[in-house]
């Protein structure tokens, strides 16, 4: 700028050097021109050879010594730089084995939870076709309870039939043998026939009733099975209601350690993405 005829200001020196503060980089131009102008008006007196030769010495000895020192120091900086690495890298493996185990650990839960959840699926399916066969076994001691109903009404009916029969039947022959008991030998003879009929009516008739009791005593048992039948059918719907409860708290468990086994992936690729760029600053330094 001096051989241009320009003058020397703090934007022009900014413009020249490429940035910088204006106002320093003028001070710095004026200290410059300052030191000139004293080093011209006062000539410098040469250095003794005895001084220079030892200047010269121990300038050499401290550039030795500061290059010693600078190759030490770097030395040291890339050994601690190198062991923060290795243990960085310690870490991350650490972690990430940490990671895997657990991931692990997850997915036999996973699969013992998925083999429960079959068990009970399978123990629900075994107990849904034990209730239909309990059903479709009450509903048959239904229709044979309804049976023997039947029977036995037609049963007594027939009982009351023949003990009327039979009384009417034993009235009638004793009026007529005290009609004719003073009379005929052979009506004696008929007298006595009809009264063993009518003792066999009689043994008929109580042999009627005791199969009535007998179909009675059948009813009651058929009532007392239906009852147990009923009963074990509402043991196994709330046994069924209880394995579909267990199966929906199972599924939840199951969808909580899929978030949780998603969670683990996704750490464990942070982790490798971590480990991954630690390595490659370790390589280019």
């Amino acid at each position: 700028m001096q051989s241009a005829g320009r003058n020397v200001t703090g934007f022009a020196l900014r413009q020249k050097v490429g940035g910088g503060n204006p106002n320093r980089l003028k001070q710095v131009w004026d200290e410059h021109v300052a030191k000139q102008a004293v080093t011209q008006a006062e000539p410098v007196a040469e250095l003794p050879v005895e001084v220079a030769e030892e200047l010269a010495a121990v300038t050499k000895a401290l550039t030795e010594r500061l290059a010693a020192l600078a190759v030490e120091l770097n030395d040291k900086a890339v050994k601690a730089a190198e062991r923060r690495v290795a243990e960085v890298v310690r870490a991350a493996g650490e972690q990430r084995e940490q990671a895997e185990r657990e991931l692990a650990d997850a997915a036999q839960t996973v699969d013992d939870l998925e083999g429960k959840l079959e068990e009970a699926k399978a123990e629900v399916s075994g107990l849904a076709q034990r209730l239909a066969e309990s059903q479709a076994q009450a509903h048959a001691q239904a229709v044979e309870i309804a049976q023997l109903r039947e029977r036995l009404a037609a049963t007594e009916k027939a009982a009351r039939d023949a003990s009327d029969q039979h009384a009417a039947e034993l009235r009638r022959l004793t009026a007529a043998l005290e009609a004719e008991r003073s009379g005929r030998s052979d009506a004696e003879t008929e007298a006595k026939r009809q009264t063993e009929h009518a003792i066999r009516a009689s043994a008929e008739r109580d042999a009627a009733s005791a199969e009535v009791e007998r179909l009675r005593e059948a009813l009651t048992a058929e009532k007392e099975r239906q009852t147990t039948a009923e009963q074990r059918a509402g043991q196994l719907e709330i046994e069924n209601g209880r394995l579909t409860e267990r199966s929906a708290a199972d599924k939840e468990h199951i969808q909580e350690l899929v978030l949780q086994v998603e969670r683990l992936q996704g750490e464990l690729v942070a982790l490798a993405k971590t480990s991954g760029g630690k390595t490659k600053t370790k390589t280019q330094q």
